[in-house]
């Protein structure tokens, strides 16, 4: 990367009052460690823990608070619903962080960020019952965000990803899962015996990517049997939601920490559903800020 390179406006786009276009923070009010999340009202059960408020800033889907839990600095954001979003987020995240806005240019010394999503996820298999927490050892991207980006080889698990066309039987056309891992040190600090490690499919929708079938017939109504009985050497796909693989995947090439971790609120294979969830969510964010 050229790091000479003067940003365009068309390309990084910045408001008159110094903000990164959809997020609307400036540089100096984004923490190294963020918490994310995509429902905006979670944003402020996260910050209700903080002792100390900076900012709190609002625009479309996304709001943020940045604040102080026991002495540690953190940005709570959410994200919204979605992969694209999450290319939003982390590229606008990288930018606050490693870009200065008054030359344009990349800086000379990079900034690590530390990011952890906190969502909610459908479960696929027994051992993870609604209820349950689990982290994103690896996510499976049914989008395809990451193959937009130079080198995304490098970061993907393309052995993992051949088991997944054989087992699947992949029958999508024009669009081939990915693999990624997360952030392996990120994965040992946050999970303990609490935390089930996991391997997490990123789907790009809730209703046919999720094999959720209500008027319209589903290209493959087999998927997600084919989905539970996967099996690569002892791995098999625990969980559904809509984010992981992105924010693993971009945070890898750009040498930011990230990972994903959920709360089961729904049973794909019982056929059950927790629209009732607050309480167990709440546990989680407590968790995560004190890990984090």
């Amino acid at each position: 990367m050229n790091n000479q390179r003067i940003i365009p406006p068309s390309e990084l786009i910045i408001n008159s009052d110094g903000s990164i276009f959809h997020l609307h923070l400036k540089p100096e009010q984004l923490a190294d460690k963020i918490i994310m999340c995509g429902d905006p009202a979670r944003v402020d059960r996260i910050a209700s823990h903080f002792e100390t408020t900076e900012c709190s800033i609002t625009n479309r889907e996304f709001h943020t608070v940045t604040g102080t839990y026991k002495g540690k600095r953190i940005t709570a954001l959410s994200h919204g619903i979605g992969t694209d979003n999450i290319d939003i987020v982390i590229n606008e995240l990288d930018a606050l962080a490693n870009i200065d806005f008054s030359t344009r240019q990349i800086k000379k010394e990079f900034r690590q960020l530390t990011m952890v999503r906190v969502g909610t996820s459908g479960g696929l298999q027994p051992e993870v019952p609604i209820g349950t927490y689990v982290a994103a050892e690896r996510s499976i991207g049914f989008d395809g965000v990451l193959y937009f980006y130079a080198d995304s080889s490098k970061i993907r698990d393309l052995a993992f990803e051949e088991q997944l066309i054989k087992q699947l039987e992949w029958k999508i056309e024009g669009l081939k899962p990915y693999a990624v891992s997360s952030d392996a040190a990120l994965i040992e600090q946050i999970t303990r015996s609490d935390i089930i490690r996991g391997n997490t499919i990123a789907a790009n929708g809730f209703y046919g990517p999720q094999g959720r079938q209500l008027r319209l017939a589903l290209q493959d109504p087999d998927l997600n049997k084919k989905i539970e009985a996967f099996d690569y050497n002892g791995l098999k796909i625990t969980n559904f939601e809509m984010e992981s693989s992105s924010l693993a995947g971009l945070s890898a090439l750009m040498g930011h920490k990230a990972m994903t971790v959920c709360c089961i609120i729904a049973g794909r294979v019982a056929e059950k559903m927790n629209t009732d969830y607050k309480g167990s969510i709440e546990g989680l964010i407590k968790t995560v800020l004190d890990r984090i």
